[in-house]
């Protein structure tokens, strides 16, 4: 038997596991898809079944498409993450799923992903499509490019927004497009701070924007995205014509959630290091989880509850 054979290849010699094909999948992350829901609640079809049942057949297959955008983005960053402590435990830096297995995931579940979200609308096949090129343009260049790498990013988020709105036919706030897009704009900032952080030196070797960011600098984007996020929830709130078309002017009772939300997100990224993963810290961070819950259900009652 040969000696000094890399432990990567030897681990390719392996057949990959279920769970680790899974894991490839990334499924804690399809909670971002969650936010499909967002125009379905606010314009009031929460008890409407039929409205339902379609938002969750293009929620499943978002989750397809988001995952094959996933698992296209690994076979990219392979070698790169090999050098990441974090991302190296992924199933493809690894080694314990095949190249030629995740090419073929990919290929299936971008394919399933645009066929189901066609035939659920054709407009909401175009958002999708458009998703998917977005995901295609930040894996292969924006990724590298400081601020539009983030702003891509917060970018997939309103275009889910608004598909979620467009296949139920219903009118899309552009207020829900400015906050979806400036907290996005929040978790992305903070992200590549963690980055930033974590790899230390070696953070230029894994990603080349990263070479162009600082705490400092993101510290004073994050501090403006989050004043803004702030604002532009708390003025939606009270605004007019929010407040006539939702049949409710006690929104703004929900501001007190929306603060805690931030301010406790702010707390893990600066006093305990995280915000790597923001669906992780999402699932993981009890008091986080609670108070999203509390915002979702208070909001609920102010909308759909009359006294």
């Amino acid at each position: 038997m040969k000696t000094g054979v890399p432990q990567i290849a030897r681990m390719q010699e392996r057949p990959s596991s279920l769970r680790d094909v899974v894991s490839l999948l990334r499924p804690t992350q399809w909670s971002k898809n969650a936010v499909l829901f967002a125009a379905l609640m606010f314009s009031k079809h929460l008890f409407n079944l039929d409205a339902v049942v379609v938002v969750s057949l293009g929620f499943v297959a978002f989750c397809a498409l988001a995952s094959g955008t996933y698992v296209m983005n690994d076979l990219w960053d392979c070698d790169r993450d090999r050098e990441h402590p974090l991302k190296s435990l992924r199933p493809l830096p690894s080694g314990r799923v095949r190249r030629g297995t995740a090419v073929a995931m990919a290929v299936g579940l971008v394919v399933v992903g645009l066929a189901g979200t066609a035939l659920l609308s054709r407009w909401f096949g175009v958002l999708a499509g458009l998703y998917f090129l977005l995901q295609l343009a930040y894996t292969f260049w924006l990724k590298e490019v400081v601020i539009l790498d983030v702003m891509a990013i917060a970018s997939g988020f309103v275009i889910r927004a608004v598909a979620g709105g467009v296949i139920i036919a219903v009118p899309v706030s552009p207020w829900l497009i400015i906050c979806t897009f400036l907290l996005a704009l929040f978790l992305g900032f903070s992200k590549r701070r963690h980055e930033l952080i974590l790899l230390e030196a070696r953070a230029i070797d894994h990603r080349a924007s990263l070479k162009e960011y600082s705490p400092y600098f993101l510290d004073q984007m994050i501090a403006v995205v989050t004043a803004s996020t702030v604002v532009a929830y708390a003025i939606y709130t009270v605004s007019p014509e929010v407040r006539e078309k939702l049949g409710t002017d006690k929104l703004y009772l929900t501001i007190p959630f929306v603060l805690f939300g931030i301010f406790r997100y702010l707390y893990l990224v600066h006093q305990r290091e995280e915000g790597g993963n923001p669906t992780q810290l999402l699932l993981s961070d009890q008091p986080l989880l609670l108070d999203v819950l509390l915002w979702i259900v208070t909001a609920a009652l102010l909308l759909y509850w009359t006294p």
